[in-house]
């Protein structure tokens, strides 16, 4: 028969362990202050919002050819930012014609005129399940905050998109007043077309089938089309970016090159225009930023 440890060599040890255990436990994250930014990126993993530095945007007057949808996302955004009712907007269509550009050049723009207005938080579409514990944390804040996710789509074999349907609109709670969302999508209804169909065929009714598909892109109230440009629209994109990042390269030259540059890329496109720009002034030894 083992000796019984005595009372206070148990507790050494068990002191110990215990020491172990919570160095080998990860260190709490402390609560992110909501006003420590204007932008985040909510890590749905940690549920917790990460503040962003710094901002990638371009500035709102230099995107060219989508006049009409920077018209009016910057209104509807300004009636949110005042409190006013606004809708949640689908900015869908083309690659490269500035989508997800104009979403955060519009919140910049509107932070520059009034200091902190808006708060961005970007969402990945594979933590769209999380939304309600992000709309939970938002709920009762002071501050209003777009909801922005990139490039949301669903593929035939993706049940996500009816968590976010329930949030957008149907929700028993419903979406909360300091929040709305945004997304941007080269699809207009969020799903393929041939998944569409595939549910038209296989339906005992049809019509109802595509109709729970659809709706999902009937919950946003705001639709902006994004259209691919013609060589005008193009060149005017680059001559705006060659003026405001002073490229000093004359007007036929600068065409010339970007017109090459397009037929490289087999593409026009404000992408494609700031990606030209980019090359052009890396060749000229000149920062832009």
């Amino acid at each position: 028969m083992q000796p019984i440890m005595p009372n206070k060599n148990l507790e050494t040890l068990l002191s110990r362990i215990a020491d172990a255990l919570e160095r080998l436990a990860p260190v709490p994250m402390a609560e992110v202050d909501p006003d420590s930014s204007d932008a985040f990126i909510w890590q749905a993993d940690a549920e917790r919002l990460e503040p962003v530095a710094e901002v990638n945007y371009i500035d709102l007057d230099l995107l060219q050819g989508i006049d009409t949808q920077a018209d009016t996302l910057l209104e509807n955004t300004n009636r949110f930012a005042e409190g006013l009712p606004a809708n949640n907007a689908l900015l869908w269509g083309a690659r490269g014609m500035g989508k997800s550009s104009l979403v955060k050049a519009v919140h910049a723009h509107i932070n520059a005129v009034t200091e902190h207005a808006l708060a961005l938080v970007e969402i990945h579409r594979e933590d769209t399940p999380s939304l309600p514990i992000l709309l939970q944390r938002l709920r009762g804040s002071k501050r209003r905050w777009i909801l922005f996710c990139d490039d949301l789509s669903f593929d035939s074999s993706d049940t996500r998109y009816k968590s976010l349907k329930a949030i957008l609109e149907g929700g028993l709670e419903g979406r909360p007043p300091n929040v709305i969302f945004y997304a941007t999508s080269n699809r207009r209804h969020l799903m393929p077309r041939d998944m569409i169909d595939n549910e038209r065929s296989t339906a005992i009714n049809p019509a109802e089938a595509v109709e729970e598909k659809v709706s999902l892109s009937d919950r946003f109230g705001l639709w902006l089309g994004f259209h691919h440009c013609d060589q005008r629209t193009y060149l005017e994109i680059v001559d705006g970016y060659a003026q405001a990042y002073g490229l000093d390269v004359p007007t036929e030259e600068l065409h010339w090159q970007a017109h090459e540059w397009s037929i490289s890329r087999g593409a026009r496109s404000g992408r494609v225009a700031w990606q030209f720009i980019q090359d052009l002034a890396g060749s000229l030894g000149k920062q832009i930023s």
